[in-house]
């Protein structure tokens, strides 16, 4: 009885908050892949942004990756977000040496070798996102785990979770790539944000594989420190890091690659001079980025034309 009155207590408090988490808990079941793309969408941004999506005339970021998902369905953004198959793709438009090599595919964990795979590598599932096991030390590796979280991706179908329908017809693999070593870490990711085929900026993501909160820093392509980072975590006074001396390679290459596209962010890695290709993602948050500014979700939505689209 407690309970109940507890509940009723705050469903008369805030019903908004209720309606939400029933929606967000729908969305990671069964349930939610009954519903059409259109309407789960629509519940799932209201869940997000507790307001009504915006498809016939959208203004934002996030509104516009929504119209998207629905609108613009061009087949190439499957080979694209497949990250065995886009490596070809990349390959014939800035060239192979910029592709990190493949050590081998696989359908099942059980068929991978670990004994013909060099001391460092990486794990990958070729058909979602987060599907990653980074090996520094062969010797290490706890297999049974790694086999555990690679399996439960495997029988993911990552399109149910956001509706990026690119995602839904990806075939499930697992491929291990060399290990890109920058003095024992991860190297840095930038991420480039391109509207309409014109690279925007940069973004790069620290840290990502120690024991504390990822850093994220913009700059632009004369290297200049953007205030507007996307959820209003302005650097320190002073603060700057090293130019990345592909920079520019980085710019020519998303042009290239972003060519008819309204929005993609094309990621790559620098090492010493030399840049590599890392993926190509078409809804960073899969567009239900509730943490983002307002005012730069607002930027960020006049710079996506959707006009040759709606024709």
């Amino acid at each position: 009885m407690n309970k109940l009155n507890t509940f009723l207590k705050l469903l008369k408090n805030d019903r908004f908050g209720i309606i939400c988490a029933l929606i967000k808990n729908v969305q990671k079941t069964c349930i939610g892949r009954l519903l059409s793309d259109s309407l789960f969408i629509k519940l799932v941004y209201f869940a997000n942004f507790r307001k009504r999506l915006n498809l016939n005339n959208p203004q934002s970021f996030n509104e516009k990756l929504q119209w998207l998902k629905l609108n613009d369905r061009n087949s190439l953004y499957t080979i694209l977000v497949d990250k065995c198959a886009v490596k070809d793709w990349v390959a014939e438009k800035i060239g192979a040496n910029h592709i990190v090599p493949n050590l081998g595919v696989w359908k099942k964990f059980d068929e991978i070798n670990f004994g013909e795979l060099p001391k460092k590598f990486v794990l990958k599932c070729t058909h979602d996102s987060g599907g990653l096991v980074v090996v520094k030390d062969k010797n290490m590796l706890d297999i049974p785990s790694a086999k555990k979280k690679i399996e439960k991706c495997l029988k993911k179908n990552f399109y149910y979770e956001g509706r990026e329908w690119p995602y839904k017809n990806v075939p499930s693999q697992i491929i291990a790539e060399e290990f890109l070593d920058d003095n024992g870490h991860v190297p840095i990711d930038y991420k480039v944000y391109c509207f309409n085929g014109e690279p925007y900026k940069v973004m790069l993501c620290l840290d990502r594989d120690k024991d504390e909160p990822t850093k994220f820093y913009s700059f632009d392509f004369k290297w200049n420190l953007l205030r507007h980072n996307l959820r209003g975590k302005s650097a320190p006074e002073g603060f700057t890091l090293p130019k990345p001396k592909s920079l520019d390679l980085m710019y020519e290459s998303a042009k290239k690659l972003s060519q008819g596209m309204p929005f993609v962010r094309v990621d790559f890695y620098d090492l010493d001079g030399h840049m590599y290709f890392g993926e190509m993602t078409f809804y960073p948050d899969s567009g239900f980025d509730a943490a983002i500014l307002p005012e730069i979700d607002q930027l960020y939505g006049t710079m996506i034309d959707l006009n040759g689209l709606n024709k």
